[in-house]
């Protein structure tokens, strides 16, 4: 199957264009990182008499992966089920795009600004533990949690998506779908939470079955969702 990039990027720019005047989407973009960075920060700064040795033990910056998790979430909920709810969703499916480019087009869209919101918030907050607490960034910045943040958060950023896509091509209303699809993804983040928290001890094993796994779903998540995708019913309006 052939896909029309010019027709994929019409969408990804639209919904960009869209994001920029819609509040809902504007809070979940700034308020949702600031949770996941303010957490490790009260954290790190309320540990007195903390050692370099005894932080390279623990993993707590993987509670920031939290914000490629959960962000993605909100915002994939509402592509469908927000335009739906504006009588903008009509127009876009009577022109000759196809589902799987509309569907890729509006995944790009949450993904692009997820991604690097994720990445800036983490260098963000590097920046401020080696000025804060210069002594300690030797123990919080281990390789392998560096390489965990950079390498899981596009992966879980993409699963996200896909999860919120799907409940909201099923959903009318786009706050009921927001609110599905961040449950839906809770899973994922107390996973993330478990090995932050020394709850289960991270690997090289575990994190390579489970970064094949998230891979495989980012891959075929696109291929399971299109089916899902019933232009006449959301024209139509039916459920």
């Amino acid at each position: 199957m052939s896909l029309n990039m010019r027709r994929i990027r019409a969408i990804v720019v639209k919904e960009l264009r869209d994001y920029s005047r819609n509040r809902p989407v504007i809070w979940a973009m700034s308020v949702l990182p600031l949770v996941f960075t303010i957490q490790p920060l009260i954290s790190l700064f309320a540990t007195r008499g903390l050692s370099a040795a005894a932080l390279a033990g623990r993993h707590e910056l993987l509670f920031m992966l939290g914000i490629p998790i959960l962000v993605p979430a909100t915002l994939a909920a509402y592509s469908v089920a927000g335009e739906r709810q504006q009588e903008t969703l009509e127009p876009v499916l009577e022109t000759p795009i196809t589902r799987e480019e509309f569907l890729l087009g509006k995944a790009l869209a949450v993904f692009l600004p997820s991604v690097v919101i994720s990445y800036v918030v983490f260098v963000l907050y590097i920046v401020i533990v080696e000025i804060a607490k210069p002594d300690l960034a030797p123990g919080l910045f281990g390789t392998d949690d560096l390489i965990v943040q950079v390498v899981f958060t596009p992966l879980l950023a993409m699963f996200s998506i896909w999860v919120g896509i799907a409940i909201s091509t099923r959903a009318s209303d786009p706050r009921t779908a927001q609110q599905l699809s961040v449950l839906s993804s809770l899973p994922l983040f107390l996973v993330a939470l478990l090995f932050a928290f020394g709850v289960v001890e991270p690997s090289l094993a575990i994190a390579v079955v489970l970064g094949v796994a998230l891979l495989i779903g980012d891959v075929v998540g696109w291929r399971l969702i299109a089916p899902l995708f019933d232009r006449e019913r959301l024209i139509s309006g039916s459920h």
